[in-house]
């Protein structure tokens, strides 16, 4: 019979234990605990100890630093095992935890989360710990250190949902790669069972709405740059961030996005520019030419929006401070949707939609993949497929002879 495949808690354990001891160091099961083995050439024989630990995958980061203990108390002073033991105990050195080192290595081991899903789901729990752990009252084990690092995330939000995956993650690799003691494993937690909110629905402004949220805006220097965002983001189907690298090409007779967004946080990916083309907002009887491409071309200016990827945030700071607005939002909220700075962008695909374009066609002039599109605006679809069947069961008119 084949033999059976060892753990992979054991084959770490003795992976640890080879690095940072001697040549001829080793630890195997005995009844249910542990015994070190130790086989130097020098001492001329195999010397065997029993250690105050269970076979089992919990014990072992503890039993590592004890066994790193005498490992260096019997090379330091020449001793036995048992001797070496007696120091170990004795001594009971303290092991300060290096947390920053610890992070550093966990961010080396999930190699392939890219560098903006790190800063996004990863740094800002890791923050946390960090200054949680250089304060006073750090917490002693890793449940306690995970009630405290959470706090400042809602309790059934998805962020808080990421963020304790994140920590859970980084405590796991502390134990299993970096020694940390057990006690610092995080508690158990069935995803399954958490109540997380219900993520709300991107609400798509219609084009009424759109016109009555421009002309409340203040007819000044200030009020007509951020107009002009909004009409560009609701006729290109921008978002937020791609107002900032807008530029023509052709000599002027298109207009280009060059914002590169990573790809489904898949590293080193990330989406290609692209050419934009307007979908026009109507006033109910005629489409508005609001003439965007030849006010660009003449550097009309668009509003501050921040630091580098805070584009939305400045949109949102500023609308939110308006009557429409306010009036736009409880609207949304009414329909179980939210109104945000995408609802522009929501608009070009669900007046695309309404219009008879493709989803592929909204697909690439909104710079995603065609499978995002679905998963994000297939919603607005249905109302293709009732129109479809609407006239599909008109009767047709007969053709005269």
């Amino acid at each position: 019979m084949p033999a059976t495949e060892q753990p992979t808690w054991i084959k770490d354990f003795r992976g640890q234990i080879k690095r940072q001891c001697k040549q001829g160091w080793l630890v195997a099961p005995d009844h249910g605990t542990m015994r070190l083995e130790v086989y130097d050439k020098e001492y001329g024989k195999k010397q065997r100890l029993s250690l105050p630990f269970k076979w089992v995958e919990d014990d072992w980061p503890e039993a590592l630093l004890l066994i790193r203990q005498i490992a260096n108390a019997y090379k330091e002073g020449g001793l036995d095992l048992n001797a070496a033991y007696k120091i170990a105990q004795a001594t009971k050195v303290k092991i300060e935890l290096d947390w920053p080192n610890a992070i550093e290595g966990f961010r080396e081991e999930r190699s392939r989360v890219s560098d903006r899903t790190w800063k996004q789901k990863y740094l800002p729990v890791m923050d946390q710990l960090i200054k949680i752990m250089s304060g006073k009252n750090k917490p002693t084990n890793g449940p306690d250190l995970c009630d405290k690092a959470l706090k400042r995330w809602e309790v059934g939000t998805r962020q808080r949902q990421i963020m304790r995956q994140s920590l859970h993650g980084l405590l796991r690799y502390c134990v299993n790669r970096k020694s940390y003691k057990a006690c610092w494993l995080p508690p158990y937690v069935d995803d399954k069972a958490v109540v997380t909110k219900k993520k709300r629905i991107g609400y798509p402004l219609t084009d009424s709405q759109i016109i009555r949220l421009l002309e409340s805006l203040p007819d000044d220097e200030i009020g007509n740059k951020w107009k002009f965002a909004c009409q560009l983001m609701a006729v290109y189907g921008l978002r937020p961030e791609d107002l900032r690298h807008l530029h023509t090409r052709n000599k002027g007779k298109e207009l280009w996005s060059g914002y590169e967004k990573s790809k489904g946080g898949r590293k080193g990916e990330t989406t290609e520019a692209r050419r934009l083309f307007p979908l026009l907002v109507s006033d109910g009887d005629e489409l508005i030419d609001w003439n965007l491409l030849g006010r660009f071309q003449i550097k009309e200016p668009l509003p501050s929006l921040g630091k580098e990827g805070k584009a939305g945030e400045s949109i949102g700071t500023y609308l939110r401070r308006k009557l429409v607005w306010k009036q736009l939002q409880k609207e949304a909220e009414s329909e179980g949707q939210q109104l945000t700075p995408y609802s522009f962008r929501h608009r070009f695909s669900a007046e695309g939609h309404a219009r008879g374009l493709q989803p592929k066609q909204l697909a690439d002039s909104m710079g995603h993949d065609l499978e995002t599109h679905m998963n994000s605006y297939a919603r607005f679809m249905s109302k293709d497929l009732e129109s479809a069947f609407d006239a599909a069961n008109k009767p047709k008119e007969k053709i005269a002879a």
